[in-house]
């Protein structure tokens, strides 16, 4: 078999399990697609964002119902070698990438402040325009599991707040968009053994520095998925057990809560 072929094979065979039935179960929990959607699945090169697309593409093959993809690609500024490694995995995957280009890296670089959030805002904006411009409705973004969780963690020791990575979001700058993370359901460490088994290389991360990091440290993330991973070796059940607790909050028991803004 081809990758392209093998690829999504893999999916539906050695990891049915833990990835493609969490996959489909995230789908149908968090009602996140419906029939006539135009879905951008948003690419960046890693291996997170080119799971989804190859996931995507083969629930379209196997759904009750007709929906339309579009492989959207942004490059914020990337170096040679990581945009010829994009075009690369998407031709290997056989994917339609639809490729443009942005100035996010150069302008996030000159913020004093944040420029992590400043970039992903960008980012983010660029995708929702770019999608409706292909007639779009959704876009779709490769958060998984335990991005999830870590946001979670990060939010109260860093952030002072109880906040969580929603499955979907309305976007409330572009009216009628929604923002779909079909990967909710899938761990980390199943995509990293998918993506060694078909023996691809990703990207490491979204960013200008991906050349020089593997993986990217140094972070306050990197901090808390080091913190989960110690916490695990005592308490198997961790994970499970914040990501659990996101769909029980007892609002009850709180002295204060925040709701539309």
């Amino acid at each position: 078999m081809t990758p392209a072929e093998r690829a999504p094979w893999s999916l539906t065979k050695k990891y049915r399990k833990t990835i493609w039935a969490p996959f489909v179960a995230g789908i149908k929990t968090y009602q996140l697609l419906e029939e006539g959607d135009r879905v951008a699945v948003c690419v960046s090169g890693g291996k997170d964002s080119m799971l989804l697309a190859v996931l995507m593409r083969l629930l379209q093959r196997h759904s009750d119902f007709p929906f339309g993809l579009e492989f959207l690609a942004m490059d914020p500024g990337y170096s040679p070698q990581n945009r010829a490694r994009l075009e690369a995995n998407g031709a290997l995957l056989g994917l339609d990438l639809h490729i443009f280009e942005t100035d996010v890296f150069q302008v996030a670089d000159w913020a004093e402040k944040n420029p992590c959030y400043l970039c992903a805002r960008m980012r983010r904006g660029h995708l929702y325009k770019r999608a409706r411009e292909l007639g779009c409705n959704k876009i779709a973004l490769g958060h998984h599991f335990n991005d999830v969780i870590e946001t979670t963690v990060l939010a109260m020791f860093y952030g002072a707040q109880l906040q969580c990575m929603p499955p979907k979001l309305h976007s409330a700058n572009y009216p009628g968009m929604e923002l779909i993370r079909p990967l909710y359901r899938v761990h980390e460490e199943a995509i990293l053994a998918w993506m060694r088994y078909n023996e691809l290389e990703f990207l490491q991360c979204a960013c200008r520095f991906t050349e020089k990091a593997a993986p990217c440290g140094g972070s306050k993330r990197q901090e808390v998925k080091e913190l989960l991973a110690r916490l695990k070796e005592t308490n198997p059940n961790i994970e499970k057990n914040v990501f659990q607790s996101l769909h029980a909050v007892c609002l009850d028991t709180f002295p204060g809560y925040k709701t539309s803004g």
